[in-house]
């Protein structure tokens, strides 16, 4: 019988680590070698609970949030980018960076935080396939919530094919959402005006618009994500001289702009969509279903249909990369390698049972209201990840040559800084002064430990 719990090396993503050789790339071939981690990324940019704020988004407000949809990931870019930079100079994720600076307690708060991420992020995929399957063949809902749980079986044999090969399907369903949203943005007619006005004049019209906000910068930028990307960048076996790791992170970075772009397309599309569609012509579009139904008067049944199809390949491509991500974080943070089948069995399992009772209760018709929750609470965890990629990336004695620029550095913190005030201000607006204190006192908590963790070190080595 296999072993459930295997030893750790010190690789993150043992079975694709360093497995795709770009020196024997020559060219615009070489280019080539080194995309692919990026797109895997993307695919986490525009997942159903994307889906659920741009469509929250557009039918509410119109074009007024794709100024949202533009800064989100002009920060998910920059964030990204410090991941390429960590995994590529120091050869270690973010969660084994974590594991190795931070103390015991803290990196376990970490690891705990994270892992509710992906399951909020797992959630959402899951409701966004069974409403897909729902739509493509008539299934009830807890039917296709119950099938999304067989896509582990799918994952465990891709796997045996190489990070290549699971690069290759998800640009065909990457490619496939834009085909979709292509069609039919053109069939829509949106107001070019509108688009110009609604992406360049930040404005929030209420205060449910703070709300769809913060789900929006929720759900682009990803926490697990930054986990991801830096781990996916070790599976180049560039050369590790300064030079190798130069010419990685180089052409590392492009990929992340080229793939992220693309994903910055398909969320302006579905907003665009919603509010050329929906918004002043319709009801609030709460239901990912409704979506479907109502655009099929408006713009014919073959619309429709590319919707489903393209929700459906959303939600399987970026069940994919949570998965990868989920055994990167728990790998990096506890050292810890459990078969890969039991892994995504457990992270499906914990996504699926409250998917089901949300489906089956009195709302669960609202999937988008829903799904918009889960990325509140990606929102809520990404500061957890983003300030120590910032130290550990603004850091010279892990990065050397390599560490971030000062104009990197003042952005990443500019970022860091709007992220924690709309998180904040969401916080107080939905649920009061008591949470959003027990939010500050979480983060108070783990700063004065690790202030007194490092004094506490200190002193020893004086000693």
């Amino acid at each position: 019988m296999a072993k459930l719990f295997t030893e750790m090396t010190d690789s993150s993503l043992p079975e694709a680590y360093r497995t795709v050789d770009v020196n024997k790339a020559h060219k615009y071939r070489r280019w080539l070698a080194f995309a692919g981690p990026a797109f895997l990324v993307s695919v986490g940019y525009m997942d159903p609970g994307n889906w659920a704020t741009d469509l929250a988004g557009g039918s509410q407000y119109g074009y007024a949030l794709l100024w949202v949809i533009l800064l989100s990931n002009l920060i998910a870019i920059l964030l990204q980018t410090l991941c390429v930079r960590l995994g590529i100079a120091t050869g270690r994720d973010l969660a084994q960076a974590c594991r190795d600076y931070y103390s015991r307690p803290t990196a376990l708060v970490l690891w705990f935080l994270c892992e509710l991420a992906i399951i909020a992020c797992d959630i959402a995929e899951v409701i966004g396939s069974a409403v897909a399957i729902q739509l493509l063949f008539g299934l009830p809902l807890p039917v296709g919530v119950l099938i999304t749980g067989l896509d582990v079986m799918v994952l465990l044999a891709l796997m045996r094919f190489g990070i290549r090969k699971i690069e290759a399907m998800i640009l065909t369903l990457v490619a496939t959402i834009f085909g979709c949203f292509f069609i039919n943005l053109l069939w829509a007619k949106p107001d070019p005006a509108a688009m110009v006005a609604g992406l360049f004049v930040p404005t929030l019209p209420d205060h449910h618009a703070l709300f769809v906000a913060v789900g929006i910068l929720g759900a682009t930028v990803m926490p697990h994500n930054l986990y991801l990307h830096s781990s996916l960048v070790q599976s180049r076996a560039f050369d590790l001289d300064d030079r190798g790791r130069g010419e990685a992170i180089r052409r590392s970075t492009w990929d992340t702009v080229i793939a992220l772009g693309g994903a910055f397309f398909v969320n302006a599309g579905i907003l665009v969509l919603a509010a050329a569609v929906f918004y002043r012509q319709g009801p609030v579009v709460d239901d990912l279903a409704q979506a479907h139904t109502l655009l099929a008067p408006a713009l014919g049944g073959a619309a429709s249909i590319l919707f489903a199809i393209a929700l459906l390949c959303s939600g399987q491509s970026s069940t994919i990369t949570a998965t990868l991500a989920g055994q990167i974080v728990m790998e990096g943070f506890l050292r810890i390698r459990i078969a890969p089948w039991l892994r995504r069995l457990i992270t499906r399992g914990l996504a699926i049972i409250p998917s089901l009772i949300i489906v089956a209760g009195p709302g669960g018709g609202k999937t988008v209201e829903l799904l918009t929750a889960t990325q509140v609470i990606l929102s809520l965890q990404l500061p957890f990840a983003v300030v120590p990629l910032l130290m550990f990336t603004s850091s010279r004695t892990k990065m050397g040559s390599f560490t971030s620029p000062k104009w990197m550095m003042i952005a990443g913190l500019i970022a860091i800084g709007l992220i924690c005030t709309l998180n904040l201000g969401l916080v107080y607006q939905t649920a009061g002064i008591g949470l959003t204190a027990a939010v500050l006192l979480l983060c108070a908590g783990l700063i004065a430990w690790e202030i007194r963790h490092r004094r506490r070190a200190i002193s020893a080595i004086g000693a």
